[in-house]
This record gives C-alpha cells, sequence and structure tokens, in this order.
C-alpha cells in the first residue's frame, strides 16, 4: 500500500501544475487506483509475462497494474511529455524495474507479443483493436475500461466478456488474431 500511496500523493502533487488527471483529492486518486484494479481478479495474473498499457495518461490503469503485480512487464504507451515525465518520475521514486515508458503512439511502436493489452478511456473498441494488432497474439487477453456505451461497440465474432460495475464496463477480449 505504501506504492500507491506514493503514487497518489506525487500525482495530487503533479496534477496541481499539469493536471494530468481529473482527480483533486486522495478519494478520487484511490478510486481510480480501484477501478484500475478492480478487474484483475477475473484474469489469472500468473500466466501473465508482458502487458502493453495504450494511452497511459497519469498512469490508469497500467502504472497501478505494474504496482501490483511485479512479476508482469508493462509498457506504458503515452505521447505526452508532461505524463511521460511524471511516469518516469513515479518509475524512478518507486524503483518499478518492470515498467517500460514509450513517449510514442502505439501505431509507431514496434510490436511485440503481449499477454495482456488494456487501456482506459482512449478510443472505440474496434480501433483500439486495430491499433493494437501488432501485440495480440492467440493468447493475448485485451482488457478495456468502458463506460455505458461498451455494448455499442461490441462485434459477434469477438470472443468477449462484460464486467459491470456502476457506470463502468470491464471488457475482456481473448482469441484475436
Amino acid at each position: 500500500m505504501d506504492k500507491f500511496d506514493t503514487y497518489a500523493r506525487l500525482l495530487l502533487d503533479y496534477n496541481k501544475v499539469h493536471r494530468l488527471s481529473g482527480a483533486k483529492d486522495l478519494a478520487e486518486v484511490d478510486a481510480n487506483i480501484e477501478d484500475s484494479l478492480y478487474p484483475m481478479q477475473f484474469l489469472d495474473t500468473k500466466k501473465l509475462k508482458t502487458a502493453v498499457d495504450i494511452g497511459t495518461g497519469a498512469g490508469f490503469p497500467g502504472l497501478v497494474l505494474a504496482m501490483a503485480y511485479p512479476h508482469i512487464h508493462f509498457t506504458l504507451v503515452e505521447p505526452l511529455m508532461k505524463r511521460t515525465a511524471f511516469l518516469h518520475l513515479v518509475k524512478s521514486t518507486l524503483g518499478l524495474d518492470n515498467v517500460t515508458i514509450a513517449r510514442e503512439r502505439i501505431e509507431n511502436l514496434a510490436p511485440f507479443h503481449a499477454d495482456l493489452i488494456t487501456s482506459r478511456a482512449v478510443a472505440k473498441t474496434g480501433f483500439l483493436i486495430d491499433l493494437a494488432r501488432g501485440f495480440i497474439g492467440p493468447e493475448t487477453v485485451l482488457l478495456f475500461y468502458k463506460g455505458e456505451g461498451v455494448h455499442e461497440e461490441l462485434e459477434p465474432q469477438w470472443q468477449s466478456d462484460v464486467i459491470a460495475r456502476g457506470k463502468r464496463n470491464y471488457l475482456f477480449i481473448k482469441g484475436l488474431q
């Protein structure tokens, strides 16, 4: 829990100047941390070795997941300098050796196989899948943090599950090629 507390304090301090997130107090940051971690109870995290978080922003969900699962190597993809500067600060402060920060757009990053691909509030599902295509292998799980319109984005050919929690919908897709 110390890592999450340190992260929350760093985010709130950095947010005062750089506005990385809409979180204005510790309770809001804690709610975002909880939101980031919640869907992982539905995955066998022991099998996961590599992950890519598309559009990491202030670290939700990728950086938070990297703190919780040090055995998984996370590549955090974020094109904006102010956000990647913050991510580097957190990485070095917390000693997160399992994190690589890519100041790139996902479509410009050299593809590699990832066991898990995450994204929160970046784009519609079909577009995210197209962007992530080079990182998807036969066993890759896609976990997208979506809002209430998630069902309108689903395609029948996807092996998908949606887990609803309040206004948040966690979309799991597997078996894409």
